[in-house]
């Protein structure tokens, strides 16, 4: 574990143990079988952000933008992907963003949907990136390299998420309606998550448990969300840091039972993050629901679900629209069809809605947000081709 990194997971254990008793305050607050607390859209508590940038990358379409969170020294480094490029960028004092890196994929019909930051275990930054053609391609951000490519997916990827505790892990969400765990270090493909009691339509979103290095949830076009176990099988995680023989010759086990399924919605889900132990999740229905899963010991994949917040999008009934929150949770932003932005603070009952960002210029649908490690900066990619930065005030 690097320095930075192992600085990192306490911060990030302490965020989601204060998230949780937070989140159970939320509960007794609310109670079981009690009316959901839905956020009014009056602007209270506001955060004033302008307008400091505007980028356009091409006509592709940008379908996902992300901070490095993995890495304390790139903090202010975010990347871009749409068609067969992936573009990284660096946020500099008074607006200003500089283009630090571009790489453009053999495959000019490559359409990359996703992006997630990871690292080598010596550290070493790398950005890995999926899309239509199914192949995981692991980048070297320090030599701007391809590193590892990853062929296991029989469809496009829908989405890519790193453990920050252990950030050589990576899981992919696929329209195989598979879920993967790879190790970036090794190349290997640890577990797939399908079978019998998996999705039943494609994987649209997939996060890890802030604190329990065991728990994922996937969520997708079957409308459910599923939340995932990795305990009994941790040791082929661990054995896959200390495989040499040949990646295709690893034991990739399948996990074909999750622990629980949620119907919290009643169209595709197309983005899930943990928050503490609850989830919050959002469909085609202009709403980011906060649930809790209650999962019952003894009978898995049963047990009922209680439904906490919502926190309303107007005009957020396409999909594949995805939310983004600072590093501590502490707030998310989420764009709309119209180019508009919704920034919920996510630790408070009933939900406050502190800022509504819209431009006369900004029109096309925001396909994915970034919030910056303090929330102070949030960027989003658009489906023109364009990035727009918002900044605090001073």
């Amino acid at each position: 574990m690097g320095r930075d990194e192992a600085e990192q997971e306490p911060k990030k254990k302490e965020s989601s143990r204060r998230w949780t008793e937070s989140c159970s305050a939320m509960a007794a607050k609310c109670g079981v079988g009690c009316e959901a607390a839905v956020g009014s859209l009056t602007v209270s508590r506001k955060r004033e952000y302008r307008v400091t940038n505007r980028i356009h990358e091409g006509k592709r379409p940008l379908y996902a933008i992300g901070f490095n969170f993995i890495d304390a020294r790139y903090f202010d480094v975010f990347a871009t992907v749409g068609g067969n490029r992936v573009t990284v960028y660096r946020c500099l004092e008074g607006g200003l963003i500089s283009v630090l890196q571009a790489y453009v994929d053999d495959d000019k019909d490559e359409s990359f949907y996703t992006l997630s930051w990871a690292c080598n275990v010596d550290g070493t930054p790398f950005l890995v990136a999926g899309g239509s053609n199914g192949i995981i391609r692991v980048i070297n951000a320090g030599n701007e390299k391809i590193d590892k490519s990853f062929v296991g997916h029989g469809d496009s990827i829908n989405e890519i998420r790193t453990q920050a505790l252990k950030p050589s892990l990576v899981v992919s969400a696929s329209k195989d309606e598979s879920v993967r765990l790879w190790n970036v270090h090794t190349g290997i493909c640890i577990l797939i998550f399908a079978g019998a009691g998996g999705h039943r339509n494609e994987v649209l979103s997939v996060d890890f448990h802030p604190s329990d290095i065991y728990r994922i949830a996937s969520c997708g076009m079957d409308n459910t969300v599923k939340i995932w176990s990795m305990k009994e099988f941790w040791t082929y995680v661990e054995k896959s840091f200390t495989w040499t023989d040949l990646p295709s010759k690893f034991p990739t086990k399948y996990v074909q039972f999750p622990v629980f399924i949620a119907s919290v919605h009643s169209n595709y889900v197309d983005c899930n993050r943990w928050l503490g132990d609850f989830i919050l999740s959002k469909s085609v229905d202009n709403e980011i629901v906060l649930w809790e899963p209650k999962t019952k010991e003894q009978s898995p994949g049963e047990g009922a679900i209680d439904i906490l917040q919502k926190y309303p999008v107007p005009e957020c009934d396409i999909w594949f629209i995805k939310f983004s929150c600072d590093f501590h949770y502490n707030a998310t932003a989420i764009g709309n069809r119209e180019g508009k932005i919704f920034v919920w603070e996510l630790q408070s009952s009933p939900p406050v809605l502190i800022a509504r960002l819209s431009h006369a210029q900004c029109k096309s649908p925001i396909r994915q947000t970034a919030m910056s490690f303090d929330g102070s900066t949030i960027l989003s990619c658009c489906e023109d081709g364009s990035i727009w930065r918002w900044d605090v005030g001073p």
